[in-house]
């Protein structure tokens, strides 16, 4: 029996990255939380069977299995607490809240109704990171010492239709929750806990801040240096993993966003085109090939079917929410102090 998925919102999230996760996966899309009447015909193309309801009880009126958030920021809190109330495991696209506050709120509604929650870190299941993940499991390019992780882009006119860009950070807007909550939650996953030693969060464009740099120094040994900005005209690679018996060196991400934008879906959980990314090991002048592993968001749903069943663990546990959530804090407390 398929789950049934209730999912709120249906913009670049919803529509884009989950909906097409639960097709992949197998899931059963029952009802979509939207207002706005061009997402409502979207969701009447793409899911005809699906209901579309306009308040957040109307979604949890359905006999519902999990429900997914991907609205704004802004309503996370409220959507994630009425869900777990009302008893039904949950999702929440990242970041989980706006600052560790909201995000420590949730937590408690989970455990104060025994109902499970996890957050949507779709990207510790790209290619990338699940290579990085061998490669220092195999001691690939020895003992590793410091990584650099960039999402960059050249992006110098403001997008008047996104909310991520137009917002405040109050209001859940701006790359530090954005796109480097995302190179946070994956450097811990690769090298385990960290303090955060150095952070620039800024807006370049005049709107959301836009060009953000954190340093975190793990227990382990590592410094990540984690850059996201909409106006780099020479973006760098996308990783440099640097180790004492050379350099793993990634330039772009895989293509999963890319086939999902296309409206392409992921069958029996798994895609049946490559989803590897382009990576090299450099020694000085050798440069070799290496082994490099698919990439596959659906494995997120497909874990999170797991956890529902009992079978496994879900696929992104609280410490780990709440260690993602506290250095986005830390990295606003640290900026504001300058």
């Amino acid at each position: 029996m398929a789950l049934r998925v209730g999912l709120a919102g249906y913009g670049l999230a919803g529509r884009t990255f989950h909906a097409p996760l639960f097709k992949g996966c197998g899931l059963e899309l029952v009802v979509v939380l939207t207002t706005n009447s061009e997402r409502i015909d979207h969701v009447h193309t793409d899911f005809p069977d699906a209901i579309v309801v306009s308040e957040m009880s109307e979604l949890l009126a359905h006999d519902l299995d999990l429900v997914v958030i991907a609205s704004v920021n802004s309503v996370h809190v409220e959507q994630a607490i009425a869900a777990l109330h009302a008893g039904v495991p949950t999702v929440v696209d990242k970041p989980m809240g706006r600052n560790l506050t909201e995000t420590l709120e949730i937590l408690k509604a989970s455990d104060d109704t025994g109902v499970p929650v996890t957050a949507f870190y779709n990207r510790l299941f790209d290619s990338d990171s699940l290579t990085i993940k061998r490669v220092i499991q195999d001691n690939e390019i020895g003992k590793v010492f410091r990584i650099d992780s960039r999402f960059e882009r050249y992006r110098p006119d403001l997008a008047a239709q996104s909310w991520r860009e137009q917002s405040s950070a109050e209001e859940g807007g701006g790359l530090l929750l954005d796109l480097q909550s995302h190179l946070v939650s994956t450097a811990l996953d690769w090298f385990g806990p960290a303090e955060l030693i150095s952070a620039s969060v800024r807006s370049i464009r005049g709107a959301s801040d836009d060009d953000v740099v954190l340093v975190l120094k793990h227990d382990s040994g590592v410094d990540s240096y984690l850059s996201t900005s909409s106006i780099v005209g020479a973006p760098g690679p996308r990783i440099r993993l640097m180790g004492t018996n050379g350099a793993l060196v990634i330039g772009e991400l895989d293509p999963q966003e890319a086939l999902l934008r296309a409206g392409k879906v992921p069958h029996d959980g798994k895609w049946d085109v490559s989803t590897k990314s382009e990576a090299r090991i450099i020694r000085g002048d050798l440069v070799s090939d290496l082994k490099v592993e698919d990439g596959n968001y659906a494995r997120f749903y497909a874990l999170v079917a797991g956890a529902i069943a009992g079978t496994n663990q879900w696929p992104v546990s609280k410490d780990e929410i709440i260690a993602v959530a506290t250095i986005i804090d830390k990295a606003r407390e640290l900026n504001f102090r300058e």
